[in-house]
């Protein structure tokens, strides 16, 4: 039995004075070369993760490592740095395999990978699907050192004989726990029988169930495991609140009035299925808003295309399905809104984790309906948090968020230079009608043709009196509803 090296638990003093030490390390402290410390320097790393001052030192000492971190907490330098100090350009062989569970993810690690080298020798390869095989094969064929993919195409280049894992040192799981909900789990066993038996092997996993446990005791020699809790960062630069959807109202219609409230500058709003993915995406389009959906039904094309779009900010709201979205890395994100609470409470954790990155506040928004409170629940004691509760957006609400905004711009117009140009007009209609009814006219002109029409009516919360019921056995009170009703 593979003996699993914890990082032991310590007496409160000796945890302060560890956590003082872990602030003031350098990356030059952890082991790395000053030629990789001053690349980090120009990229702007300046400072190591938790995950980083964790894990780097343990990989280049030459140990197996489990790692158990969410996303934005840095795992991507924590294991791809120590590999480049070990990688030799020289040998056009592959020494490196990191598996990751989506193509997005995979091309994320590459890019990040080649920001943290600046060896014009070191060649990088992604294989994955939705991409041209045979360009992949070419790109072997003269030689990569690191190759990153997801499990199902890097079989189907092993068993053609283009994939060779002999000079292999390093092999990654990145996202185990993704790679086994997809159902890649016996594809990633499978290659890493092929791999050589002497090598480092790391696995970067948000949460450790049953299988990825197994897999690690038959695969890895002696890891240390590693874990990084994000879930007391997350709620102090993430302001996670619910909205209660009364019976008889859908959460379709229950976002719309929450999304003009919110006014969210870049979200990403998550649902279960692809299918939502579609219909949602079409409601806000039909009513719109800018935005586009995102799931593995998309070509590779059509990813790519949408992933640009969305970091150009051409696009401001994304739908996407949990799976697919993992590739989906924006720092400028200012919302996570949860359509459909995920099954999960750790994805949930994933989920905000995408927001209020880099030192930045994010805002968390949850759609709750009544039969989902105990998922709440159990959200509130995970993150060790009462999630603040509110009903939808009332229509004067809206209005009256509506007139903040174009208050806003008007102030905006005042500092401006283009004003002066407008004043003449002004100065003649003042010969006739009062200047505040001017202002006034100019100003419903512009809120009629820059504002959606105005939010179907109100969503009501009615709660019913009990009926007092014949005495029989088992005798209740009926228990008040949550009725939806128009005016």
């Amino acid at each position: 039995m593979v003996n699993l090296t914890k990082i032991s638990l310590q007496p409160e003093k000796q945890r302060n004075s560890q956590r003082i030490t872990l602030m003031t390390l350098s990356f030059q402290s952890l082991g790395l070369s000053e030629a990789r410390v001053e690349q980090l320097e120009k990229i702007g790393f300046t400072a190591p993760t938790p995950i980083q001052i964790k894990a780097i030192p343990e990989l280049l000492a030459g140990r197996d490592v489990v790692a158990q971190s969410q996303t934005g907490t840095g795992k991507t330098a924590a294991f791809s740095l120590p590999m480049l100090e070990q990688i030799d350009p020289e040998v056009r062989g592959v020494q490196a395999l990191i598996l990751t569970p989506t193509r997005e993810l995979a091309q994320q690690v590459n890019t990040a990978i080649r920001s943290f080298s600046n060896d014009y020798r070191l060649k990088i390869l992604t294989i994955c699907g939705g991409q041209s095989i045979d360009r992949q094969i070419r790109s072997l064929q003269r030689g990569s050192q690191i190759v990153v993919g997801t499990p199902g195409r890097v079989i189907d280049l092993l068993k053609r004989g283009n994939l060779k894992l002999e000079q292999v040192s390093w092999v990654v799981l990145d996202e185990a726990d993704e790679m086994l909900s997809m159902g890649f789990i016996d594809d990633v066993k499978q290659i890493l029988e092929q791999a050589p038996t002497e090598r480092n092997t790391a696995c970067f996993s948000a949460t450790m169930p049953p299988p990825i446990r197994d897999l690690i005791q038959k695969f890895l020699k002696s890891p240390v495991t590693l874990t990084v809790k994000q879930t007391q960062a997350a709620p102090t630069r993430i302001e996670q609140r619910a909205y209660m959807i009364p019976r008889g109202c859908s959460k379709e219609r229950a976002l719309l009035p929450i999304l003009e409230l919110e006014d969210p500058e870049s979200a990403l709003i998550f649902v279960r299925t692809r299918r939502s993915a579609a219909e949602l995406t079409s409601r806000l389009q039909e009513a719109g808003y800018s935005a586009d959906e995102y799931h593995g039904d998309l070509s590779q094309y059509q990813r790519e295309r949408l992933l640009s779009r969305f970091h150009n900010n051409q696009v401001r709201w994304v739908v996407a399905t949990d799976i697919a979205a993992r590739g989906l890395d924006v720092d400028h994100l200012s919302h996570v809104i949860n359509f459909d609470l995920p099954d999960q409470v750790e994805s949930y954790i994933h989920r905000i984790g995408r927001t209020g990155r880099a030192g930045k506040t994010g805002t968390a928004i949850s759609l709750i309906q009544p039969f989902e409170r105990r998922k709440l629940h159990l959200i509130e004691r995970k993150v060790r948090q009462k999630l603040e509760i509110t009903r939808i957006p009332t229509r004067s609400q809206i209005e009256a968020r509506r007139l903040e905004k174009l208050q806003e711009q008007l102030r905006e117009a005042l500092a401006g230079e283009r004003m002066a140009s407008f004043l003449p007009v002004v100065h003649d209609l003042g010969e006739e009608y009062d200047p505040h009814a001017i202002a006034a006219a100019a100003l419903q002109m512009v809120y009629d043709q820059t504002q959606p029409a105005v939010i179907e009516a109100d969503i009501e919360y009615q709660v019913e009196r009990p009926k007092l019921m014949k005495r029989r056995r088992n005798e209740k009170f009926e228990k008040p509803v949550l009725q939806n009703r128009s005016r």
